[in-house]
């Protein structure tokens, strides 16, 4: 098993932001394109926060239900290594998006209750990664990022043949329960590391790192008494 969890930090949107998450470890920094979300990014802050993200660290646009121009737009003005569907998008337009950018696609899947399970064997046939979220609260306005984890024993252990990450109310103090229990080699969070919405707290953002790397390592084996 490897020793290091890949952390993904969401919703940033300048360019300090980007280094302080790329400075204390994180794998992956998301972008949020999404007018109801605190997080949510102009195209052109997003493309010079993007510019400051070193070789090696993963830059992500995350979008829900766009249309065509949208992506056009975002693809042709930020310099992207993926792109997020976090909405109600259906196999078919997860195909499309990877066929039209020729990037890898991570689909977001909300999960409350074992009957939410098969759509992560679904949409792993035509995503490159998984996203599994709290499913939102019905009528909210956001699809993420609401701080609210689910019961985390409906993924444990679970594999598909894609790589995943888990999402939904992870903070630096239940992140390592959550490795624990499910297994998860990937985390992804956003408000857990803010001191207000859409404002994140670097600080905090290099505690949760420095937690879920920690947690992620194997523990030594306690000495023989031999």
């Amino acid at each position: 098993m490897p020793a290091d969890i890949r952390v993904k930090i969401c919703g940033l949107r300048d360019a300090a932001m980007v280094d302080a998450a790329a400075a204390a470890g994180a794998a992956y920094v998301g972008f949020v394109f999404f007018a109801k979300s605190p997080r949510n990014v102009t195209i052109e802050a997003a493309r010079d926060a993007a510019l400051a993200a070193p070789p090696g660290v993963a830059k992500v646009a995350l979008v829900v239900n766009p249309d065509d121009a949208l992506l056009d737009e975002i693809t042709g003005t930020v310099s992207l290594d993926m792109i997020q569907l976090h909405g109600s998008e259906s196999p078919e337009r997860v195909r499309e998006v990877r066929a039209r950018y020729g990037l890898p696609v991570m689909k977001a899947v909300g999960i409350q209750s074992a009957e939410d399970l098969p759509a992560l064997d679904i949409y792993s046939k035509v995503a490159d990664q998984l996203l599994v979220d709290a499913k939102p609260v019905a009528g909210g306005p956001l699809p993420g990022g609401n701080g609210v984890p689910f019961d985390w024993r409906l993924v444990s252990n679970r594999r598909w043949p894609v790589p995943w990450m888990l999402a939904g109310g992870l903070t630096p103090s239940n992140v390592a329960d959550a490795i624990a229990l499910t297994g998860v080699r990937q985390i992804d969070l956003s408000s857990g590391v803010e001191s207000a919405p859409g404002v994140k707290d670097p600080v905090l953002i290099a505690e949760f790192i420095q937690a879920a790397q920690t947690a992620g390592r194997p523990r030594a084996a306690a000495p023989s008494l031999r």
